[in-house]
């Protein structure tokens, strides 16, 4: 492990890039493609996050194992159908891109994705914004089983030397927040995603912010050190 080294791991969906109507609408078409009728937006965001055969269980939880595969591959294919047309379908939050890639920049901080995406969808937010080196280590649902389960986080501190004490997860739902917990690692919420407030605070959140020019004073006050870090 290597000392004086700050992980940062970025959920996506939420956090990093305002997903929700693509997700709302590809998964109301999956469901709809297989004669279901569709949930409504608050139960399907309630499951981001989550991977994808997960948060179909729980929306179809009376439905075999066959099935669910079958209407994840149709939400696949949706997902895929709307991001084709191209980066505004997808936003990125305010000051996103700018904290990504300055804090990058840093000599002492790797910062990585932790995701319910597929290792193909990041690869698209990645080329579609720019962020190409900015991320030393991406964990999807490809790779690992899903939030709230610490694999994730436990393989990227693997992958990159960092400590627990220097690690944080950014995310936007309680799931993110329970892996934090779960992997013995700060959490960090962010306010502006599909969970609201009282429920990152109950997941175990050290802290909570409202934009994305909040962070580095967070990161200061959960990382022991962080404010001295230099540029390189």
């Amino acid at each position: 492990m290597t000392q004086g080294l700050f992980l940062l791991m970025f959920d996506c969906d939420g956090t990093i890039v305002d997903s929700q109507n693509v997700i709302v609408t590809a998964m109301a078409q999956a469901f709809v493609d297989h004669g279901f009728a569709a949930p409504d937006r608050p139960s399907i965001l309630s499951g981001v996050g989550l991977s994808i055969a997960v948060a179909l269980k729980n929306l179809l939880p009376n439905e075999a194992d066959r099935t669910i595969e079958s209407v994840a591959q149709s939400y696949r294919n949706a997902c895929f159908a709307l991001r084709t047309q191209g980066p505004s379908v997808e936003p990125l939050y305010a000051d996103a891109a700018d904290t990504i890639r300055r804090l990058s920049q840093r000599s002492n901080v790797l910062i990585g994705v932790a995701t319910g995406k597929s290792q193909r969808g990041v690869a698209r937010l990645i080329g579609e914004n720019a962020f190409e080196g900015c991320f030393a280590t991406i964990q999807t649902a490809d790779d690992a089983p899903s939030k709230p389960h610490p694999a994730m986080l436990e393989q990227a501190m693997n992958e990159t030397g960092a400590e627990r004490s220097g690690t944080v997860m950014i995310g936007d739902t309680v799931f993110d927040m329970e892996m934090a917990r779960a992997a013995g690692v700060q959490g960090i919420g962010v306010s502006w995603g599909y969970h609201d407030r009282s429920s990152l605070e109950g997941a175990g959140a050290e802290m909570i912010i409202d934009r994305f020019t909040q962070l580095d004073e967070a990161l200061s006050i959960v990382l022991p050190g962080f404010a001295e870090g230099v540029l390189q």
